[in-house]
């Protein structure tokens, strides 16, 4: 269905089982796991998909190796199993990821591990050799029977300053494990969407829709393209709004106190010796405060985070200058003999954890663990509310199901479908292996023409999907972009015509690596935005208005500077 078809079949017929409030990845999990059981479902937001905490994450899946001397075991037991069943389920955005942790001591933290787990002791401590090897033997436990990646190792240090010559030479040893990473965390909540509208027409999605506010058995919806206000009937509310959670229960006049989120950001930098130094391996450590830190390798950068500072109002947050002074030191507690400079950062990020309020002293205390809070029928509202507190990206299809299965316990509905070894979106029938991958862009050379290096980019940024965008492009005439030469005209078409762009910045920031990597300036703005508003129709000061909306968000919330941004003179001589 189109945006104004679900609209109109709102206005037609309010009533909905269940209206879920944010598409973050656990509404948006929720959302799917709930179509695929034939629920009817609407799900809302006030902004883009994923484009909150959601598109704001160290881009990592893991099972959470500090959270073992904090006595979370389940949590790390149940990520790492949810992190091998996404290598299994989505293996075109899921990788495989070496990671290093140089160590520098033999006995630090020894104490402090059982002391923290006791809940003794609150301040930060290093972790020495021994704290490590044992974490890293209970990390290698939990999988034992589900042996996806490879088990860790320790290197001394003569054989890790020859692995890392630039590693700083007081190091002890290192010590090697595998995690994983998504290149492409907001496709992966995209592709989730699609396949469950796909899968169950009553599942329907809707950017840009906020919640106005509630009463009895109604909820008051806002499209923010048109500022038309739309009535709900739900049987059901889950708020899964993340860091604006108690804003939104507020909305329904629901006073709670559920989030006590964390900031976290993140750099991105055009640094081709410190890529060179990482070898494909994602770097993980603490700083001297005690704060677990990263440098990953990341499509030609590395991005460097993050931070961990509590906030309160989730919509003021960006990357200051005293936390990229902090992530810039990070680099010379590793690679002393290395300097990053802020004239090499291309991508600025920053967002809130939608962490449980919390007491804990120090914010790396503060559980990862997720939960379900309730909020009854009342004086003001008819229908009970869900909160989605805490998670992480890793668990967020277990945190769906338990969520899923709450929601068809009261709707007295059973399940049908699990989603545990289910792929979705570009996963499906993905080539694992050299031969099965030579074999599939073969066989799409043959049926669209186009040449294989063609396919094998389409197949890295979509997966199986690359079929269809494949043969789109094929379906019209296609060219390069002058200024982003990677990427083609029908290609970013296919995604503005099929995967719901409202705004230029989807496009940039979440629907494509665009933005992230620093591909952006003003010359591609008023290339990208003529591409999408010759397939979305915009007239042109519709066009004018979404470039420089998009160039205001860069700066904004991202500090590309302005001076990259600045139209090229031709645009500015006819406006």
């Amino acid at each position: 269905m189109t945006r104004q078809e679900i609209l109109a079949a709102i206005r037609a017929q309010p009533n909905v089982p269940v209206l879920i409030v944010g598409a973050g990845v656990n509404g948006i999990g929720t959302f799917r796991d709930l179509a695929l059981q034939g629920v009817d479902v609407l799900l809302i937001d006030k902004a883009d998909y994923a484009g909150g905490a959601s598109a704001a994450s160290s881009h990592m899946v893991h099972g959470g190796l500090r959270y073992l001397e904090n006595g979370e075991f389940r949590l790390v037991r149940e990520a790492l199993t949810e992190r091998n069943r996404l290598l299994h389920n989505a293996p075109h955005y899921v990788k495989p990821l070496p990671t290093t942790v140089p160590i520098f001591s033999w006995l630090s933290g020894i104490l402090n591990a059982p002391l923290k787990f006791l809940g003794l002791l609150q301040r930060p401590s290093e972790r020495g050799a021994v704290v490590i090897k044992l974490g890293l033997m209970m990390y290698d436990w939990f999988t034992r029977n589900q042996q996806t990646l490879p088990r860790h190792t320790f290197a001394s240090r003569a054989k890790s300053l020859e692995m890392y010559p630039q590693l700083d030479p007081n190091i002890r040893f290192t010590a090697t494990y595998y995690d994983a990473y998504m290149p492409f965390p907001e496709r992966i909540c995209m592709e989730l969407i699609m396949d469950a509208e796909a899968q169950h027409a009553g599942a329907r999605a809707l950017n840009y829709v906020s919640l106005a506010g509630a009463e009895g058995d109604s909820v008051s919806l806002r499209d923010e393209l048109t500022g038309e206000i739309l009535t709900v009937k739900p049987q059901i509310v889950i708020n899964a709004a993340g860091p604006w959670i108690d804003f939104a229960n507020g909305a329904m006049r629901q006073q709670t106190n559920f989030i006590g989120g964390t900031k976290g950001s993140h750099l991105v930098v055009d640094h081709p010796a410190l890529y060179q130094t990482l070898n494909g391996h994602e770097l993980f450590f603490e700083n001297e405060d005690g704060r677990i830190c990263l440098l990953l390798p990341f499509e030609g950068k590395v991005m460097i985070g993050s931070t961990d500072i509590r906030v309160d109002d989730p919509e003021t947050v960006r990357a200051t200058e005293d936390e990229v002074d902090y992530m810039l030191a990070l680099v010379k507690r590793v690679f002393p003999s290395i300097t990053v400079e802020r004239a090499q950062i291309v991508f600025r990020f920053s967002g809130v954890r939608p962490l449980p309020s919390s007491e804990a002293s120090t914010t790396g205390q503060i559980s990862r663990d997720h939960s379900i809070r309730p909020v009854q029928p009342n004086d003001s509202i008819q229908f009970p509310v869900y909160a989605l507190v805490g998670g992480k990206w890793t668990s967020f299809r277990a945190f769906s199901e338990e969520t899923a299965d709450l929601v068809l316990e009261k709707l007295g509905k059973p399940r049908t479908t699990s989603t545990r070894e289910l792929p979705f979106g570009g996963g499906v029938d993905f080539p694992k292996t050299d031969t099965a991958r030579t074999a599939w862009i073969a066989a799409q050379v043959e049926q669209t023409g186009l040449p294989a290096e063609r396919i094998e980019v389409l197949l890295y940024r979509y997966g199986t999907r690359a079929a269809d965008i494949a043969a789109f492009t094929t379906s019209g005439e296609d060219q390069p972009l002058s200024t982003l030469p990677d990427y083609t005209r029908c290609e970013l078409q296919y995604l503005a015509k099929h995967e719901q762009v409202i705004h230029l910045d989807d496009l940039i920031l979440r629907r494509t690596l665009i933005g992230f990597l620093g591909m952006v300036d003003g010359a591609a703005l008023v290339e990208l935005a003529a591409v999408v508003g010759a397939a979305l129709d915009w007239s042109p000061e519709q066009t004018r208005s979404e470039i420089e909306r998009a160039a205001n968000i860069l700066q904004d919330r991202h500090s590309v500077p302005a001076e990259r941004l600045r139209l090229p003179e031709s645009v500015n001589d006819q406006s």
